[in-house]
């Protein structure tokens, strides 16, 4: 079995790690694929990139490819290579970039595909939700549902746990007081205080995902599956804040009506419609009893030790 990954960023090394790790542990069926990753030339042609050392040093082959600039037959070429695909791209390679790589997958007759859905329920969500934010994502299952000679698995992840911290989303917002006064430290609701948000550190999503890459039997027929380090509200976040910090937490509600006014004033602003999306409150929680994690026993970060590690470090660093 020869395996593809597309991308190596955040998730992308992650899933590499991990495939990696059951690879050299022998925990796959069948033994020992080969692991490959498809970076852009300009990334391989960089030494300073610090992802080229972990690669090399994991013994991962690496193939030239750009989803931007290549077209659907030069992408399909490269994939007719590999067995498996796993799209560990994001939305970097900017607009359309998912759904060309879709085609591309089904053009080379790729076996099993994994894409980059690692996010939303985006069957609940639709097309048209905050100003059609996900309609890619959204034909991208519609085109692998058309067609049956490429078995495809959409893991469903919810939203990065790192991603709550993200300064440009605003969830919570972390800044060095003035004149050595004490950090200021807001953290905001995104529709109410009782809404709430699954949560899946990316760690935790390469060993799931290298679980299903790696052992076909799990999940013979693809599919949609989930995974949840937790699930938490945004009043659970600011009670967290409060407890850890020894700082007042201010607390700000962004209504509905609120954030569907700012996306109306920067209609491109993708942030705004991300908050948007969040703060309606569909598609974006399930229960964990139906997380393949569960199911597999495979353990994943708790959010709240996740979130206290990480914040008080970021204080600490602030005082």
């Amino acid at each position: 079995m020869s395996l593809l990954v597309i991308g190596a960023g955040e998730l992308g090394l992650a899933v590499i790690h991990a495939l990696s790790k059951r690879v050299s542990s022998g925990l796959t069926d069948p033994p020992r694929p080969s692991i490959t990753v498809m970076l852009r030339p300009t990334t391989i042609s960089n030494p300073s990139k610090p992802e080229l050392n972990e690669l090399h040093d994991l013994k991962v082959a690496i193939v030239p490819g750009d989803i931007e600039v290549d077209s659907v037959d030069a992408l399909a070429h490269i994939f007719r290579s590999f067995d498996t695909i796993i799209s560990c791209t994001g939305f970097s390679a900017g607009p359309g970039s998912q759904l060309k790589l879709a085609q591309a997958i089904l053009a080379a007759g790729t076996r099993r595909y994994f894409p980059w859905q690692y996010g939303l329920d985006y069957d609940i969500i639709g097309p048209d939700a905050a100003g059609g934010i996900f309609r890619e994502q959204c034909k991208v299952r519609e085109l692998l549902r058309a067609q049956k000679e490429t078995k495809w698995t959409i893991v469903s992840t919810g939203m990065f746990t790192s991603f709550l911290l993200e300064p440009s989303f605003g969830v919570v917002d972390v800044k060095s007081g003035e004149d050595g006064k004490a950090p200021q430290v807001i953290v905001r609701a995104l529709g109410s205080w009782g809404n709430a948000v699954t949560v899946t550190q990316p760690e935790d999503i390469g060993t799931v995902v290298a679980e299903l890459v790696t052992n076909e039997a799990l999940l013979p027929q693809g599919g949609v599956v989930y995974t949840a380090g937790g699930t938490i509200t945004y009043a659970w976040l600011a009670r967290l804040l409060e407890k850890i910090l020894v700082y007042n937490v201010t607390k700000e509600e962004w209504t509905v009506p609120q954030l569907v006014m700012a996306l109306a004033k920067e209609p491109e602003n993708q942030i705004a419609k991300y908050r948007l999306v969040f703060s309606m409150g569909r598609g974006v929680t399930w229960d964990r009893s139906i997380t393949i994690n569960q199911q597999l026993n495979i353990p994943t970060t708790d959010p709240e030790q996740w979130l206290t590690d990480t914040l008080t470090q970021k204080i600490r660093a602030l005082v």
